[in-house]
């Protein structure tokens, strides 16, 4: 498995999915700036400013290099509209954990469903994963919504893996996967 920034843009003609950028800082704080996203994305500090967006940046180049993850941009239109990430959960067997996020006015549009037919495909026939799966939340439907419209399918509930500090309760998650020649 070889996870490295894609060599270029990855686009389905209607979104697109690049590197971060320092000039993307303002979008990204004003997605975590959201009340809906900063409750699901409990892990990312409040309030979020431009400096931590810059760091972000920064972090997702750091882990590109080490071949341990890293994050895309997702654009539409020309505009910043969320975000897609990865984590090598197991090098040598091959696993990849995705996680995404949209801003409040790419939500319902099915532009987070696009990039994550893009980046799985991505993953999967050039990149060489054997495995993504994917956690969300068990009250976040649309999370959940997303990974069933592109071609996961539901393993199970990892029971009180997690904890939301800001909702104040611990997590259960929807556990999803998808393997090569299952992506949509």
């Amino acid at each position: 498995m070889d996870v490295r920034p894609p060599s270029g843009p990855l686009t389905d003609g209607v979104v697109t999915l690049r590197g971060w950028r320092p000039d993307d800082a303002p979008a990204i704080v004003a997605a975590f700036a959201d009340p809906e996203s900063a409750y699901w994305m409990h892990q990312v500090p409040q309030p979020y400013d431009e400096q931590a967006a810059l760091a972000y940046v920064r972090a997702m180049d750091a882990a590109w290099r080490a071949r341990s993850g890293g994050a895309l941009a997702v654009l539409a239109g020309g505009e910043v509209v969320g975000s897609i990430g990865l984590s090598v959960v197991d090098a040598d067997l091959e696993i990849v954990e995705v996680g995404y996020w949209a801003t409040p006015t790419a939500r319902g549009r099915g532009l987070t469903t696009r990039a994550l037919r893009l980046l799985s495909k991505w993953l999967l026939e050039t990149a060489g994963a054997a495995r993504l799966q994917i956690r969300a939340d068990v009250l976040n439907t649309a999370s959940i919504r997303v990974a069933e419209k592109a071609g996961f399918l539901r393993e199970g509930v990892l029971r009180s893996s997690g904890y939301n500090r800001r909702a104040g309760r611990r997590i259960d998650y929807a556990l999803y996967s998808l393997l090569p020649g299952e992506e949509s």
